[in-house]
């Protein structure tokens, strides 16, 4: 099991805290397994600062994909390293 952490931003962060959001779409450009656990540490993207709120996830099932969503990704990026698809449960 390993511990990964990535940003994110706080309208995302608050569904994942409140378990609104449980799956999780991320570029597949970094290692990502079964029982791992995602370590979100919230970002302002306005301030490009760190707002010291961190909460951990297991993903209990995780997904590669190749589909291709280019409103968020490089297409370079993604064809380079497709997608995770990940099924996230809040830790305590």
């Amino acid at each position: 099991m390993s511990i990964i952490k990535k940003k994110c931003w706080p309208e995302w962060f608050d569904k994942f805290c409140s378990g609104e959001r449980t799956f999780e779409l991320r570029l597949a450009d970094f290692d990502l397994k079964d029982n791992d656990i995602l370590s979100f540490e919230e970002y302002n993207p306005k301030t490009k600062k760190y707002t010291g709120r961190v909460a951990n996830f297991k993903c209990s099932k995780v997904e590669h994909s190749a589909q291709n969503p280019l409103q968020f990704y490089n297409i370079k990026d993604v064809e380079k390293y497709g997608f995770w698809i990940i099924k996230l449960d809040k830790q305590n």
